[in-house]
C-alpha cells in the first residue's frame, strides 16, 4: 500500500500469501501521479536496487539498513511519520471483511480494501 502524507490510501497491490511485498514496491510506487519528496518504509523494503529506483524517480528513500548492514542516513524526523501507514491500516482493519479477509478471490478483496479506503477518505 502506499499512503500520502497525511495517512490517507493512494495504491493497493495484494501479494500472494507467503510472497514478499518488495517485488511489487516498485510498481506502486510508479503508479504515483508526481514525485514524491520522501519515500518511507519499514526495514522490509531494505534493497540496494529499491533504494536506487527511489533516487532515480527524484525522491529520497527514508528506509533504514537490515541489523546486520553498514548504516545508511535515515533522518529520524521523517522515519516518525511511517507510523501513519500503520495507522491507516488500524482504520481499514476496523472493516471486519478487511480485517479477516473473508472474500475468497483477490478482485473481491480488492474491492471490499478499495471501498474501506474511500469511506477513510470521506471521514477524513
Amino acid at each position: 500500500m502506499i499512503a500520502d502524507a497525511a495517512g490517507r490510501a493512494i495504491a493497493f497491490h495484494i501479494a500472494p500469501g507467503q510472497a514478499h511485498e518488495l517485488p511489487h514496491a516498485i510498481p506502486l510506487l510508479e503508479r504515483l501521479q508526481g514525485v514524491p519528496r520522501w519515500v518511507v518504509g519499514d526495514r522490509g523494503y531494505t534493497s540496494h536496487h529499491f533504494r536506487e529506483h527511489i533516487w532515480s524517480m527524484g525522491a529520497r528513500p527514508a528506509i533504514p539498513p537490515q541489523r546486520h548492514e553498514a548504516p545508511i542516513a535515515c533522518p529520524e524526523w521523517i522515519y516518525a511519520n511511517r507510523n501513519q501507514v500503520e495507522r491507516l491500516w488500524a482504520r481499514l482493519k476496523e472493516w471486519r471483511a478487511v480485517a479477516t479477509r473473508y472474500e475468497k478471490t483477490a478482485s473481491s478483496f480488492m474491492g471490499i480494501l478499495c471501498l474501506a479506503a474511500t469511506l477513510d477518505w470521506i471521514k477524513r
